[in-house]
């Protein structure tokens, strides 16, 4: 015989599918956000240029002229400063796209004069690993010219958020149009030497490969800012929502008498999809590591593979669940329960670390989030207080009825037994 839903049993259910549209709303919003948020020019105050490119990250934008009678590129790359005693820089790596090995032109303010200064580097594997200062030294490709302004004249300063022209003229190998050029900005400058960048999502992959000729970018980017995407997403909703979903339905649902064993087959019903979606916003995350060699996130993929993990032995239990009268039912139990926990607790906390990889600290997608965590808490301690008020209330009456105080066939009319359990049974 089939059971009617009780009416707090639908209300929650379209509480949750609110709060998971509401996450999705937000998370598209920032990413549209982000991908209309700069611009390109490609006029300065002392050139014009035939094209320009907004640069995915940082707000920066690069202008360029092609000769190719020459193979002579004119470029002027636009960027900002984070720090008054910061850097900007800029540069081409004539093998592949990544930092290491790229040639760069780095402006900071002269640690002597406060005045604008340009220098070349060659970031070589050393800087990376940061076992010794970055000094500046000659660049063995072809700079023709190469000189760097602030945004406003010689009047201007440097100061956060103020704007940097960089200047390049570059001979290109004959007949090779395309380009790898890497960008970025630090907070420091120690005498001549420029400090490691911030390490977030937009720092790390400031790097694009175009053809100076058809002004066309290589697509690798953009099937990654795709990948990220899905990857959020779906990494959000099904470790940092479902996932916990199914576990309050498991410690509160199985109380509900009238509900019989159907509070497992919903708690089996949010908890193998999540999981099952959660796997691909995994398999996603590894595959976006593959495609950017160099760049990591060692706290954030370490939390993944343990969420991961315990994500799949919490799945395979389902395999060797005993029957309630066999006698190792209840290790069985205290083991489901603990990786239960333990998997909500990393999940969440590992969605919250991708907001800060990702560059959203501060965004509204992480404010969804946070707004849907938090209605799922404020249910969760509603319930709580609830089950706890009826465990108390039956445990009196129980009492009563011993002494004789309370006949005993007079019940309690609470829906919720005695027990009070923890969840994932």
């Amino acid at each position: 015989m089939l059971k009617q839903k009780l009416p707090s049993d639908i209300h929650s259910s379209s509480n949750s599918t609110t709060m998971i549209f509401l996450l999705f709303l937000f998370l598209s919003i920032s990413h549209l956000n982000t991908a209309f948020s700069a611009h390109c020019s490609t006029a300065t105050a002392s050139k014009t240029f035939q094209k320009c490119m907004t640069l995915p990250t940082q707000q920066a934008s690069i202008a360029w002229t092609f000769h190719p009678h020459n193979a002579t590129l004119d470029l002027c790359f636009f960027g900002t400063f984070i720090s008054p005693s910061g850097w900007v820089g800029w540069g081409i790596n004539p093998t592949s796209p990544e930092m290491t090995g790229t040639r760069a032109l780095v402006a900071f303010p002269d640690p002597n004069s406060g005045q604008l200064v340009l220098l070349p580097y060659i970031l070589d594997p050393s800087v990376k690993l940061q076992k010794s200062s970055l000094l500046s030294r000659p660049l063995d490709i072809h700079l023709i010219s190469s000189s760097a302004t602030l945004y406003g004249g010689k009047m201007a300063t440097i100061h956060n958020g103020a704007t940097v022209q960089i200047y390049a003229t570059v001979k290109l190998v004959p007949n090779k149009t395309k380009i790898h050029h890497v960008w970025n900005r630090g907070l420091y400058v120690q005498g001549y030497s420029p400090t490691i960048h911030p390490t977030t999502s937009n720092d790390l992959s400031s790097i694009t490969t175009f053809d100076v000729l058809s002004g066309s970018a290589a697509t690798q980017h953009n099937n990654m800012d795709m990948l990220k995407f899905v990857h959020g997403i779906l990494n959000a909703i099904t470790w940092g929502i479902l996932l916990p979903m199914g576990a309050v339905t498991a410690r509160y649902l199985r109380n509900i008498q009238a509900l019989g064993p159907t509070w497992f087959y919903i708690h089996s019903g949010i908890q193998l999809p999540a999981f099952f979606l959660g796997t691909v916003g995994f398999a996603i995350g590894i595959r976006m590591g593959e495609m950017s060699p160099g760049v990591t996130y060692g706290f954030h993929r370490k939390l993944g593979f343990a969420a991961f993990s315990l994500g799949a032995l919490q799945t395979l239990a389902l395999l060797f669940r005993p029957k309630t009268t066999h006698k190792f039912r209840k290790y069985w139990k205290s083991y489901h329960h603990l990786v239960g926990y333990s998997c909500v607790v990393v999940g969440v906390v590992n969605v919250f670390q991708g907001f800060e990889v990702m560059g959203e600290g501060r965004s509204y997608a992480k404010l969804g989030y946070c707004l849907c965590l938090s209605t799922l808490i404020g249910v969760c301690i509603a319930l709580e207080v609830n089950s706890w008020v009826i465990f108390c209330r039956k445990s009196k009456e129980e009492k009563m009825r011993r002494g004789g105080l309370v006949s005993g066939s007079e019940k309690g009319s609470g829906i919720h037994s005695v027990t009070h359990s923890g969840i994932l049974s």
